[in-house]
């Protein structure tokens, strides 16, 4: 029988999940253990394996980071917290100089098999310097993986996948999705790390999202639907590696895409998208491809122009109605 958990519950729940399963998996970062995280997505965790596999840190994303990869070298499955995905770039030189070269430059005989986690994007008024969405980033650096699930399932399954990888995985997990419910199965659930998913089919058009867009770009299929546009929706979950087929699929049958992204527009994860389609595709194509972001600016914490700033259904509604007429 499914239970029904919030997506900051499903966090801990793959963790035990993995950490039960695997004796090497352990988890470590600021207030992971005794607190519980400080988005709650860690509670339990620590009175049920204890104070060597769930370790606090002092504030110092470059010794966590640091920490991990030593980990990782040697026979462990570390699972780092960097509580705020902005604060990767305090610790970018080991992320994606270090971490996501290492097996490359030793020929295979040095893997890393660890999962950095971080909470990601805006929607709750944290202001620019902890509220970016920043996939992109990640996405953009040889060696690592990169996932930003949508649901609590997906939380379960891409987090079992991602610590049973071999390379590091950078994991997203969406600050303004953490009270969300969803069901979860019983048993042990593993998902597949490249695989998008089709959350709604229509004959008309195809919108594409990630993570925090993709709750946006389904009510917004739903809104066009009643004036007369019949939306396939895809939740793209794994940037890398990206699962191009299930995309190009539903171009073909839809001839109209739309991608839905929370970070800046200059680079995003759908600009990728869009030119891999434009060379793989280009003559399924009955118009060209829209692209609906985030302005290319600091994130504001004001609500109205925060709001203003990010992409919501309205202007999903309003953008895909625009090009029907």
């Amino acid at each position: 029988m499914a239970e029904l958990i919030t997506y900051r519950e499903a966090v801990a729940y793959a963790l035990a999940q993995e950490m039960e399963r695997d004796s090497t998996v352990y988890l470590i970062g600021e207030d992971v253990a005794a607190a519980g995280g400080v988005f709650k997505t860690t509670p339990g965790l620590f009175e049920r394996f204890g104070p060597r596999r769930v370790r606090d840190t002092p504030i110092s994303e470059e010794a966590i980071i640091g920490a991990v990869m030593g980990a990782a070298m040697n026979g462990l499955r570390p699972v780092a917290e960097i509580m705020f995905s902005d604060f990767l770039a305090t610790c970018w030189d080991l992320v994606a100089n270090q971490i996501a070269k290492t097996r490359y430059m030793t020929d295979g005989q040095v893997t890393l098999p660890l999962v950095i986690r971080t909470a990601n994007g805006g929607g709750v008024r944290f202001g620019a310097q902890h509220s970016q969405s920043v996939e992109n980033w990640a996405m953009a650096v040889p060696g690592l993986k990169v996932v930003a699930p949508s649901t609590p399932r997906d939380v379960v399954e891409l987090m079992a996948a991602s610590i049973r990888d071999p390379d590091p995985v950078v994991f997203f997990e969406h600050k303004a999705l953490f009270a969300n419910r969803g069901p979860i199965p019983d048993g042990e659930l593993v998902g597949e790390l490249g695989k998008a998913s089709v959350l709604r089919e229509g004959s008309d058009a195809t919108i594409l999202a990630l993570a925090a867009m993709v709750p946006k770009a389904l009510a917004a299929a739903d809104e066009l639907a009643g004036r007369g546009i019949d939306a396939t929706v895809v939740d793209v979950r794994s940037l890398v590696p990206l699962d191009m087929q299930t995309i190009l699929d539903a171009v073909a049958a839809t001839g109209r895409v739309y991608t839905v992204e929370e970070n800046p527009r200059l680079c995003g994860w759908g600009a990728e998208v869009v030119s891999i389609i434009a060379e793989e595709a280009f003559y399924d194509l009955d118009q060209p491809v829209v692209r609906i972001t985030t302005d290319h600016v600091p994130l504001p914490s004001a609500d109205v122009l925060e709001d203003a700033a990010i992409p919501s259904a309205e202007r999903i509604v309003d953008t895909v109605e625009r090009t029907f007429e």
